[in-house]
């Protein structure tokens, strides 16, 4: 069988992105050393911003369809607590350092704790933004994967800790040199290498049933070989 890898990238706070949840632990229960998640930074540093009504207007919107495309749940709670608070932030930053920490411990961790947070923010109306409660949720996700790490121990890695800031910062350029690679200019996106050969996948084909998802990479793995 031809040799693979898997590019995920991805933004914690795209909607977009949670779009293609299924298709993510599918992968990730598949294909677990061959899995790479890449946050790309999309509402981190400069992309971060407040949630304004304008803003909140567009998400909702966004979230409506994504719903109606794939059944995957938002919830009044995330809709009037998070879109509907008024001065919340939204920036991805604590997410994707939180993830790094993580993936540091155990790659194959890193896949669900992305969705630990996601089901946290649009089903229990979680700050996903904070650091606080990104620290609570990953206390609780290592201590249930027999990793335990003290709360405080955490939040100075995910707010302070110089190291996991730059291992974030450098997994996030890694992930827009390849995005710049392949001409892409949005997430999700699945690249699949095999053999070296790249074959960018978006769209309705991380949306839809991950049967398909991965009927598909089998088929380009066939046809490799």
């Amino acid at each position: 069988m031809a040799d693979l890898k898997l590019d995920y990238l991805f933004d914690p706070l795209c909607g977009w992105c949670y779009a293609s949840a299924g298709a993510l632990s599918t992968l990730a229960e598949r294909y677990p050393d061959k899995l790479e998640m890449r946050p790309t930074g999309l509402f981190a540093g400069a992309g971060a911003r407040r949630i304004t009504p304008e803003f909140a207007q567009h998400a909702r919107s966004n979230d409506l369809r994504i719903a109606s495309l794939t059944g995957q749940p938002f919830t009044p709670a995330y809709f009037e607590r998070i879109l509907g608070h008024g001065s919340l932030r939204f920036d991805s930053t604590p997410m994707s350092r939180a993830l790094t920490t993580v993936r540091n411990l155990d790659k194959t961790l890193e896949p669900r704790l992305y969705g630990k947070f996601q089901s946290a923010r649009y089903v229990d109306g979680l700050d996903t933004s904070s650091a606080e409660v990104v620290t609570t949720l990953t206390a609780d996700f290592l201590a249930h994967e027999h990793h335990p790490v003290s709360a405080g121990d955490l939040h100075a890695l995910i707010t302070g800790q110089e190291q996991v800031a730059q291992d974030t910062a450098s997994r996030i350029e890694q992930a827009q040199a390849l995005m710049q690679k392949v001409g892409a200019s949005g997430v999700p996106l699945l690249l699949v290498e095999i053999d070296e050969k790249v074959h960018p996948i978006s769209g309705m084909d991380l949306y839809g049933d991950p049967s398909r998802l991965i009927a598909l990479i089998e088929q380009l793995q066939q046809s490799a070989a």
